[in-house]
């Protein structure tokens, strides 16, 4: 058993990978798009890796009889040879425990996680990108204009162009609740992975009487609401007044890029 342990914690874990970037979009939740080459490679090499250790020879350092029929291992005494073989008794104590090593990688393999949600974007309500006001660049023709939670967010609380101002936008996220009653469509921004995610969000008004769940995904559709000052706490998180409110299905993606 002790000759298979790290072959088997290899392919385990290289399979998980393999798993999750070639039979679907799961790595999305933990990676940007353009990092799937590098997670094929990884877990192409990993199963490769495993398959050699499995298959090489193996030598047992752990002692035994020398061949000379006294049952002791070249020991000067009986009672040294005794010695090393109780030692020897105890070695895969620590292999059987090395194999708990593959219990993360079995779970992923199987029981992939979801992508991150409301819990992780509360614990960062209050991060945001530090920016000066400026001027942004006009936004396309045509109503509703399709935007990211980050972009709406920028726009409203920096652009001193107001260039919000007027325009139907269509936001998707999912919904986060706040301790005064509000709701909120939120994503998750991610530039590499989904450990460096930070959190954009908008306060959605005037979109009925019904209560959604946290994480429930939306497409809203409405106007953009001025609150504060440009570049004050006072402006965020910003202000939609909605139009339209569809429940939708998570995308293949869950996250939005800086």
């Amino acid at each position: 058993m002790r000759r298979y342990g790290p072959a088997a914690l290899l392919l385990l874990t290289g399979g998980a990978v393999l798993r999750i970037t070639l039979l679907g979009d799961l790595y999305l939740r933990y990676v940007q798009a353009g990092l799937r080459p590098y997670l094929i490679v990884s877990g192409a090499a990993l199963v490769l890796l495993g398959l050699v250790t499995a298959v090489l020879p193996h030598h047992d350092d752990g002692g035994g009889d020398d061949g000379d029929g006294d049952g002791d291992d070249g020991g000067p005494t009986g009672h040294v040879g005794h010695a090393g073989h109780a030692g020897h008794s105890h070695g895969p104590a620590g292999p059987r425990v090395a194999w708990l090593l593959t219990l993360p990688a079995l779970a992923l393999l199987l029981f992939p996680p979801p992508a991150l949600g409301s819990y992780s974007a509360g614990r960062e309500a209050a991060q945001r990108a530090a920016r000066g006001v400026g001027t942004f660049p006009a936004l396309p023709a045509g109503d509703p204009v399709e935007l990211t939670v980050a972009a709406f967010s920028s726009r409203a609380i920096y652009d001193s162009g107001r260039s919000l101002k007027g325009r139907t936008v269509r936001l998707t996220g999912f919904v986060t609740h706040g301790d005064d009653g509000a709701w909120y469509v939120t994503r998750l921004v991610v530039t590499c992975c989904a450990a460096d995610a930070t959190t954009g969000k908008v306060e959605v008004r005037d979109a009925g009487d019904e209560v959604l769940p946290a994480d429930t995904w939306v497409t809203v559709t409405g106007t953009w609401r001025p609150r504060g000052a440009l570049g004050s706490d006072a402006a965020w998180p910003p202000v939609l007044d909605a139009v339209t409110l569809t429940r939708v299905a998570q995308p293949a993606d869950p996250y939005e890029k800086p």
